[in-house]
This record gives structure tokens, C-alpha cells and sequence, in this order.
């Protein structure tokens, strides 16, 4: 029997891979949850068979059962709007499990080999600050926490808390199975308390950084516990979770220009050698029935979404906004930055919900070049990821980061609630552009009425 739970737990991996491998492509995303599911799905049933279970079987039905009925529950329930918030919940749930199996064997006092030991305590401290660490993404994203929080030699307090939580896993595989209740306690304490003390300070607009890099940790810390248990389907699905999420990481942190550290261990624009330079002209209204017949007699529409979409829940009528445009033989692309909205991905699965083709949406790569060719450039609550500022102004905190190139359009329009600085605080000079035109409100309504004015001709 047991050959043939370990073959069930390596198809288990991998089905996880190749769940992951058609993630990658929108086309084949859906395909590749349903796999994933799948791989999930055998390693819980051949789980019930395994020696250590013990007959547990009725704690395991029941956990399954609160554990995916409140998944189902809230699945259904939550708006696409919140789904940054619910991947940062998930992330730390999978790591909290880590740090909770990493509990469980270091409690029972069982002798370990030196190799087990060390994992366990790592995949305990590791899972257990992502755990603490994206419990507070969730807070800042859900609203709960509106700021960041910030106190004098904030750094080293963070750091003396990281070093004093290290010793005490030192201590724990020094002394091994010995070790008293009380240092495991603290232990796993202060690990939740410098998970939360590293993510209070990191502003919202550093969110999909943060989300990322959560999710590596909790990939990672899922790896070493499977190790510790001898589970193949947990040690290889925690290693490419881990990877991918550091890999994702990566191209977050490039596509905002800064380094992991910086987002880690500096408040947002820490790193500006001196004032930004002033923003010079005005912001010039428009009526939507002038954008509207400035649009539907273009040859080029480029689309940029943002987080206004989002929180509007504009997404539909832009689709319908589109198909008008397309209809009129107007040729419609969107433009999607790494790190547009609040999580990785989270723009182009809000248009998917919304049915756009994959084929109308580029990457930032794919369609900087085209913007100079096109007649008018509308802009979605996107700030920070459109603003020239990051090319042109050494002294913006933004300067250096890679943006969609909106302002070299020949016409742009930029819907947004009002006349306030973004979500980082930063102005944005595309908006004093002497090209660009302000329809301010939501999203939804102005698109809307974009929509009216262009059925109108």
C-alpha cells in the first residue's frame, strides 16, 4: 500500500506542474486550475490511507469540510474588486499551515535527525511571518488598515525582534526534542510579530510586491515541511510554488525599478535624492460627448486600465465601449503594466471576466512602442504606471520605473474620481500634459456615457 500512496502523492506534483505550466497563458489558465485541482484532490483522498493517519478520519472530514465549505462560501461570494485581498488571505493560510505542521512535530518531542530539525524550525519561521505578514496585506488592501505605520529606528527594532526570534530556533535545534513549551511559544510569537512589524510600514501601492513575495515564502516553507514529513507531493509542489513566487517577485520588483529591499525595508520614495520637480500647467476638463466623438473617429484606441476600473467595477461597459470602437472599424488594444491594480494579473482578470479576447491585451513590452501611433490614449484609474514623471524627473520616487509610454499618444484621455494625487501620493504630470483631457467621476458612469455619445453619431 505504501508504493502506492507515494505514486499517488508524486502524480499528485506532478499535476501541480502542469497545472502551473497552463497557468501561465490566459488560454490555458482555466485548464490549469482544473488540473491543479485535480493533483489536489488525490493527495487529500490517498492522505485517509497513509499509517501515520492513526483513524483520524472524523477530524479530517470535519476540517475539510469548515475548511472548504468557507472557501466555497467565500469564493462565491467575493467581488472581483477584493480578489487581491482574498490571494493575500490564501497565501498566508497555506503558510500558517506550514508553521502549524513545523508545531505539531516540534511539540510531540519526538527525536529528529539534525537535517529534519533544521526544516522544520525554518518552514516554521518562514511560513509563520507569512502568515502574520499576510494577514496585514489583507487589512491594508481590505481597508481595515488605511496607512502605513511608522516609528523612529522602526528598522533595527524590526531587526533585534528577526535576530532574537533566530536564536530561539537555534535554541530549538540545539537542544531538539528536549526543548520547553514555553521557547517554542515565544518562538512562534515573535515570528508572528516581526511578520507583522516588516508589512505595517509598506504602503498599498507596494501591495503586488508584497503579495508575491509571500506566496514564495509560503511555497518555500510548505517544501521544507513536506521534507519533514516525507511528503513528495508537498515538498515538490512547495518547491515550484516557491520558485514561481520568487520568480514573480522579480519581475514585480523590475517593473517598479526597486529592489525587493527597498520595498521591504524603506517607506515608499525613500530613496529621492531631493524634491520633485514642479508640476507645471493645468488640468484641462472635457465633456464625455466631445471624448466620445474624439474616440469613435479615431484609427487607433489603446485602453490603459487601472485600479479605478477596478473599484468601479467599470470593466463590462469598457468591453462594450470597445466592441462600439471595433464596430466602427476603429482598431482597440489594451495596454496592461506589471504592476497595474493591486495584485499581479489583476487587470487582465478583470478584463477576462469581462470577455475581452486575450488577443486585444499587451504587456507593457508589447505595446510601448505603438502609443506614438495612436490617436487617443484612455486611461482607466491608472496614476503612478502612466506618470512621465519616472522618465523625466530624477527626483520622483517613481524615477527610473518602466511606464506605459501614454503621454506620447497624440490625444489622451484620463477618467478619474478627482483631482487628488494616487494611491502612492505621487503627482502625476501626465495629467498637466498639454495632449491630455480629464473626465472626472467613476468609471462606470463616465464610460457610460462615453458609450451614449458615441451611439449618438
Amino acid at each position: 500500500m505504501n508504493w502506492l500512496i507515494q505514486a499517488s502523492y508524486f502524480s499528485a506534483a506532478v499535476l501541480f506542474i502542469f497545472g502551473l505550466k497552463q497557468m501561465s497563458s490566459p488560454v490555458t489558465a482555466r485548464r490549469g486550475i482544473i488540473w491543479a485541482g485535480v493533483g489536489m484532490l488525490l493527495a487529500t483522498l490517498v492522505t485517509f490511507f497513509h499509517d501515520h493517519i492513526h483513524a483520524n478520519y472524523v477530524l479530517m472530514v470535519l476540517a475539510i469540510a469548515i475548511g472548504g465549505g468557507a472557501a466555497w462560501w467565500s469564493g462565491k461570494r467575493v467581488a472581483m474588486t477584493d480578489m487581491p485581498q482574498m490571494i493575500a488571505l490564501y497565501n498566508g493560510m497555506g503558510g500558517g499551515a506550514a508553521a502549524a505542521i513545523a508545531a505539531v512535530e516540534l511539540v510531540k518531542g519526538e527525536p529528529m535527525s539534525d537535517t529534519v530539525l533544521i526544516l522544520a524550525v525554518l518552514g516554521a519561521l518562514i511560513g509563520t511571518i507569512a502568515f502574520s505578514g499576510s494577514a496585514i496585506a489583507f487589512a491594508k488592501l481590505q481597508g481595515l488598515i488605511r496607512k502605513a505605520t511608522r516609528y523612529p529606528n522602526q528598522q533595527l527594532v524590526n531587526l533585534a525582534a528577526f535576530v532574537v526570534t533566530l536564536l530561539l530556533g537555534l535554541l530549538i535545534i540545539k537542544v531538539g526534542h528536549e526543548i520547553a513549551g514555553f521557547w517554542l511559544f515565544l518562538f512562534f510569537a515573535l515570528a508572528l510579530a516581526v511578520g507583522v512589524m516588516i508589512t505595517l510600514p509598506i504602503g498599498g501601492a507596494d501591495m503586488p510586491v508584497v503579495i508575491s513575495l509571500f506566496n514564495a515564502l509560503t511555497g518555500l516553507a510548505v517544501g521544507f515541511e513536506g521534507y519533514v514529513l516525507q511528503n513528495p507531493a508537498m515538498m515538490i509542489a512547495g518547491i515550484v510554488v516557491g520558485s514561481a513566487g520568487t520568480l514573480l517577485t522579480q519581475l514585480m520588483a523590475k517593473a517598479m525599478n526597486r529592489p525587493v529591499s527597498n520595498v521591504l525595508f524603506s517607506g515608499f520614495g525613500d530613496t529621492a535624492g531631493g524634491e520633485s520637480a514642479e508640476v507645471k500647467g493645468s488640468m484641462k476638463p472635457i465633456d464625455p460627448t466631445d471624448a466620445g466623438v474624439m474616440m469613435a473617429f479615431a484609427d487607433k484606441v489603446i485602453i490603459v486600465p487601472g485600479y479605478g476600473m477596478a473599484v468601479a467595477q467599470a470593466q463590462h461597459k469598457v468591453w462594450e465601449l470597445t466592441q462600439l470602437l471595433i464596430e466602427r472599424d476603429v482598431t482597440v488594444k489594451f495596454a496592461i503594466h506589471p504592476v497595474a491594480g493591486r495584485m499581479p494579473g489583476h487587470m487582465n482578470v478583470l478584463l477576462a471576466e469581462a470577455g475581452v479576447p486575450y488577443d486585444l491585451i499587451y504587456d507593457l513590452d508589447e505595446i510601448n512602442n505603438e502609443f506614438p501611433t495612436a490617436d487617443v490614449a484612455l486611461v482607466i484609474g491608472a496614476n503612478d504606471v502612466v506618470n512621465p514623471a519616472a522618465r523625466t524627473d530624477p527626483n520622483s520616487p517613481i524615477y527610473g520605473m518602466p511606464i506605459l509610454n501614454v503621454d506620447q499618444a497624440k490625444n489622451v484621455l484620463v477618467i478619474k474620481r478627482g483631482q487628488g494625487a494616487g494611491f502612492s501620493g505621487i503627482e502625476n504630470h501626465l495629467f498637466f500634459a498639454d495632449n491630455t483631457r480629464m473626465l472626472y467621476g467613476d468609471a462606470q458612469s463616465m464610460v457610460s456615457e462615453l458609450i451614449a455619445a458615441i451611439k449618438e453619431l
